[in-house]
C-alpha cells in the first residue's frame, strides 16, 4: 500500500477553504489578505503562488477553484 503525499498547496488550499466557510475571509477578498493571517509564513506561501502565477491581485476564489496542483 502507497501513500500519496498531497502537494502542499492543496493543503493550503484546504486551510484557505475552512477560513472562508468560517467567514474569516470572503471569496472575493485579494490574496493580500492572507498575508495578514499567515505572518511569518506568508513569505513561503507568497512564493508558492507567485510560482503557480497568481498575483497578489488574484482573489481568494481564484486559489479555491484551482483541480490540481502540477508542476510543469
Amino acid at each position: 500500500m502507497t501513500q500519496q503525499v498531497a502537494h502542499p498547496m492543496v493543503k493550503f488550499q484546504r486551510k484557505v477553504a475552512s477560513l472562508v466557510e468560517s467567514k474569516v475571509l470572503k471569496p472575493n477578498d485579494s490574496l493580500w489578505k492572507l498575508a495578514l493571517l499567515y505572518g511569518d509564513q506568508w513569505g513561503y506561501w507568497k512564493g508558492e503562488l507567485l510560482e503557480f502565477e497568481f498575483t497578489m491581485r488574484d482573489t481568494v476564489s481564484d486559489v479555491l477553484n484551482v483541480e490540481e496542483w502540477d508542476e510543469e
